[in-house]
């Protein structure tokens, strides 16, 4: 089954490029990933009309963590903060391990 992965972030460009590089890792290990990233403000809305797996956010948008963990109250949808180093070296790999482990 196919794990949706969810990152969030303040605008989206370094994001997008750790999304790719996240796909690769996956594509790598055999797992079935639909990893992509949304912005800020479509954050909450696509969580209101789409399921997913896991929420991953930005460093630059760990402010909003008590509020992801609200809107995500009751769903048993994991959310955490990508580690800075991970996100700043664009290591797909470590933060497709932190994805995963927050979904087992």
């Amino acid at each position: 089954m196919t794990k949706k992965i969810m990152l969030v972030c303040a605008a989206g460009m370094s994001t997008s490029l750790l999304v790719n590089k996240m796909k690769k890792a996956a594509e790598e290990k055999g797992l079935a990933a639909d990893i992509f990233a949304v912005p800020v403000p479509e954050g909450e809305d696509y969580l209101k009309k789409h399921p997913v797996d896991v929420v991953l956010l930005g460093p630059q948008v760990r402010y909003l963590l008590n509020n992801f963990q609200q809107v995500l109250e009751g769903t048993n949808i994991p959310v955490d903060v990508i580690p800075m180093t991970d996100y700043g070296m664009m290591k797909g790999d470590k933060v497709l391990e932190l994805a995963e482990s927050l979904m087992k």
